[in-house]
């Protein structure tokens, strides 16, 4: 499937890197106003500590406004921070330190 595609037809996720650590969902979402109406914004906050993580996703269901938005917002400076802004890479479940080796399985038994 193109990038950019999805079951919302040509609906685009944006990742939305190095904000400042007060941005919240409401002030990420107005950064994209001015190139459509997002459908959601949301920062992702640490889970143990409630704070910002600096990053943030934002999903728009036409292609062309994400376009729009990204290509004007990718470097600009807010709040002090040029923001990295650039289409969501899907998650990968295959990745992260999961699973590991067999280990050691004990010293008896071979010679």
């Amino acid at each position: 499937m193109p990038a950019g595609t999805g079951a919302k037809g040509d609906a685009m996720k944006l990742y939305v890197g190095n904000l400042s650590y007060d941005t919240n969902d409401a002030e990420l979402r107005e950064l994209f106003v001015p190139f459509g109406e997002p459908d959601s914004a949301k920062v992702i906050m640490d889970r143990d500590s409630g704070r910002s993580k600096g990053f943030g996703f934002v999903e728009f269901s036409n292609n062309a406004e994400a376009t729009a938005a990204m290509n004007a917002l990718n470097g600009k400076e807010v709040n002090g921070r040029a923001l990295t802004v650039n289409e969501a890479r899907p998650r990968n479940d295959s990745g992260g330190n999961r699973g590991g080796g067999g280990g050691g399985r004990g010293g008896r038994g071979r010679f």
